[in-house]
């Protein structure tokens, strides 16, 4: 009886050392937990100038500066020069600001057709601040572009522009044409208040656009656009909607399956050396590393694309549903990266819900950390509304204030701004509270 005792007792004690042993062991990282959020009832902001995209803003010294709105030829809605910035003390004092605050920049003019230079109209949807400069005046704003057959014609010797055969619709009519997007780069050297066009940073051509009679979702005929971009490492990286066909569009082969599997939001990057001069720098990510070309077929975000059983459907049918316009930041809080996103389930971009999708990959460089993000989770659902831009910013607290927080760039705490595309308004009614 005590031979059995104390072989018991030296069993229980081998198996207590493997326990204490293996409980040393760190948990690897990509195991970690992934954090949590929650929405926190705020006063109601509301915005006072026009916003149709991603809030671009910097610091400038101690000036928090940002830059909405919209400028440029448009033949679908007209011409535009809303794209004016507004300056403050801290991020709530410049969300703000009454409409007669905001000061219109020196844009570059629209070249005439058939010349090199800006064509249709531009959004800026990000701006970078280059750190080599530290009077913090040297930006390049990453903007959203869009054009037509009209302004931008096909040129058989570039391959540039677009051909009407077959146009699909746009949003104000059975008549009125849909556009193209496309993202460039403009560069200032005095903090916002004037632009030179740097050119195109992605672009998808002719041959890639969705025409008649399958493109019926009165949104794009295809095209890149509503981006965000990070700095990680030596490289800006773009994460953005493609809306155009994974190959060449032939309305004799076309299957939506086809379409589905290379849209949602994708991701490129670009050396910062070369924000000066981008056009054909940047390179799309293939599904294993960038390697495509500006304009050519990149892959998208496997983890952020609805599935086909779900739901999930290529941006030319109105009953596909697809994430875009994403919102990245960098959260100090949570140590990842944080990317909103809105959610289209409906013809001309109807959707009521926003979601929200984490990377703890802090260097985008290595392997496919771009490509590492959590599966999206619902984060706001406005029943009867259409939902569009939605991000985080920063508030006027002292933390915000001292580390100089932008959308970029948040902590613990950060409001909630997003476009009620229906009513016109774009407005903050929540603060998101981070949990590790």
């Amino acid at each position: 009886m005590r031979k059995f005792t104390l072989l018991h007792q030296a069993a229980v004690l081998l198996l207590l050392s493997i326990f204490l042993a293996e409980s040393c062991i760190p948990v690897p990282k990509e195991s970690a937990a992934e954090p949590q959020f929650k929405l926190l009832a705020a006063d109601t902001f509301y915005f006072n100038s026009f916003v149709d995209c991603n809030m671009a803003e910097a610091w400038i010294g101690d000036t928090f500066r940002i830059f909405p709105g919209k400028y440029g030829e448009d033949p679908l809605w007209g011409d535009a020069r809303d794209l004016k910035f507004a300056s403050g003390r801290n991020a709530d004092e410049v969300f703000s600001s009454k409409k007669e605050d905001f000061t219109e920049p020196r844009m570059p003019k629209n070249a005439p057709i058939g010349t090199p230079g800006l064509h249709g109209a531009a959004w800026f949807e990000t701006v970078y601040q280059d750190a080599k400069d530290p009077s913090g005046r040297t930006l390049y704003a990453v903007y959203h572009n869009e054009n037509y057959p009209q302004t931008l014609p096909y040129d058989s010797a570039t391959g540039e522009g677009y051909i009407n055969y077959r146009w699909p619709r746009g949003l104000t009519g059975p008549t009125s044409p849909a556009a193209v997007c496309r993202i460039g780069i403009m560069k200032s050297l005095d903090g916002g208040r004037s632009w030179d066009n740097r050119g195109l940073f992605l672009e998808d051509l002719q041959p890639r656009m969705i025409l008649k009679p399958f493109n019926t979702s009165n949104t794009f005929a295809g095209g890149v656009g509503d981006p965000s971009a990070v700095a990680s490492g030596d490289y800006l990286y773009l994460f953005y909607g493609e809306y155009g066909f994974p190959g060449v569009y032939d309305s004799t082969t076309y299957e939506p399956t086809k379409e589905w599997s290379g849209q949602c939001i994708s991701v490129a990057r670009i050396k910062l050396s070369d924000l000066d001069n981008p056009v054909g720098k940047a390179k799309r990510w293939d599904g294993q590393a960038f390697t495509r070309p500006h304009n050519g077929i990149g892959a998208p975000v496997a983890s952020l694309q609805i599935p086909r059983e779900a739901g999930g459907g290529p941006a030319s049918s109105p009953k596909g549903q697809f994430h875009w316009g994403p919102s990245v930041s960098w959260n100090t809080y949570l140590n990842c990266w944080v990317m909103l996103m809105g959610k289209v389930e409906g013809p001309s971009w109807q959707g009521d819900e926003l979601f929200i999708s984490f990377n703890t990959n802090q260097d985008l460089s290595k392997g496919d950390n771009s490509q590492k993000w959590s599966k999206p989770k619902l984060l706001l659902k406005r029943p009867g509304h259409i939902l569009w831009y939605p991000s985080l910013q920063p508030m006027n607290t002292p933390e915000d204030i001292a580390n100089k927080n932008t959308c970029l760039r948040l902590g613990k705490r950060a409001r909630l701004f997003f476009k009620y595309s229906d009513l016109g308004a774009y407005r903050s009614e929540h603060i998101v509270e981070f949990e590790k």
